[in-house]
């Protein structure tokens, strides 16, 4: 089971994963594989929501 903030810092990946660097749910998020590293040009890393992330919060939308 996520967190609140695990919850969030999830839906926060999916809609602005350049403002997220550093929160500490990322690492929960990585090891459940709701969340991946992406390599972007120039070298830099950024979260990207994974298949199985993007699931879990449509499941999420249509149940609230």
């Amino acid at each position: 089971m996520l967190s609140a903030h695990e919850f969030a810092t999830l839906m926060l990946v999916k809609d602005s994963a350049d403002h997220i660097a550093g929160r500490a749910e990322l690492g929960t998020l990585l090891e459940r594989q709701l969340v991946a590293l992406e390599r972007l040009a120039g070298g830099a890393v950024r979260p990207g929501i994974t298949e199985d992330g993007e699931s879990l919060l449509r499941h999420l939308a249509f149940i609230h």
